[in-house]
C-alpha cells in the first residue's frame, strides 16, 4: 500500500461516489473511456480502484480479436495501460503528475477469454515534493481460468505539477 496523500485524488473521489450506485462501476468506466477516447475500443470495466492497486476487465469480443480468434496483443496492451494509468493517477501525491514513457510486455499464453488486469503501484511515501522519478508499475493480465496471459511493466515518469 502506498502512503496516504493529504487529500483524496479527484478521480478516486468520483470512483468512490459512483461505486456505491447499482451501475456505478459501469458509469465510472464509461466516463474514463470518454476522457481518454483511445480506450473506448476495449470497453474497460473498472472492478476495483484504490491507492496502490487497480483492477480492470475487458470482454473478449469480436472487435478486440485478431485473425487467429484470440484477443489481439494491442488490445491487451490497452488494458494494461489503462489499469496502470488510472491506478497511478489515484496513487501519486497531489503535487505530482505522470505520463507513461515505456512498456515492456511479455505475452505468456493465448488470450481466449475475458481478461482481468491488476496494476500495483509501488509505495511513494518517500517521493519528495520537487522530485522527478521513473516508476515501474507491474500489471498482470489473467484469463477467466486465472492463467497469466500477459505481464507488463509500465514505466511512468513522475514530475511535480507546474505551479
Amino acid at each position: 500500500m502506498t502512503g496516504t496523500p493529504t487529500r483524496t485524488p479527484p478521480v478516486l473521489a468520483i470512483y468512490r461516489r459512483l461505486e456505491r450506485l447499482p451501475a456505478g462501476h459501469r458509469v465510472f468506466s464509461t466516463a474514463v473511456a470518454w476522457r481518454a477516447p483511445y480506450f473506448r475500443g476495449i470497453r474497460p470495466r473498472f472492478l476495483s480502484l484504490a491507492p496502490g492497486r487497480g483492477e480492470v476487465a475487458m470482454r473478449n469480443r469480436w472487435s478486440v480479436r485478431n485473425h487467429l480468434g484470440t484477443v489481439h496483443a494491442i488490445a491487451c496492451c490497452n488494458l494494461v495501460e489503462i489499469a496502470a494509468g488510472v491506478t497511478t493517477e489515484v496513487t501519486v501525491p497531489p503535487g505530482h503528475r505522470w505520463i507513461p514513457t515505456g512498456m515492456d510486455v511479455a505475452y505468456l499464453a493465448k488470450a481466449t477469454t475475458d481478461l482481468r488486469a491488476v496494476a500495483v503501484v509501488p509505495d511513494l511515501t518517500d517521493l519528495a515534493a520537487d522530485e522527478n522519478r521513473d516508476l515501474v508499475v507491474p500489471v498482470d493480465v489473467t484469463d477467466t481460468a486465472g492463467t497469466l496471459v500477459v505481464h507488463a511493466d509500465v514505466t511512468m515518469r513522475l514530475s511535480p505539477r507546474s505551479r
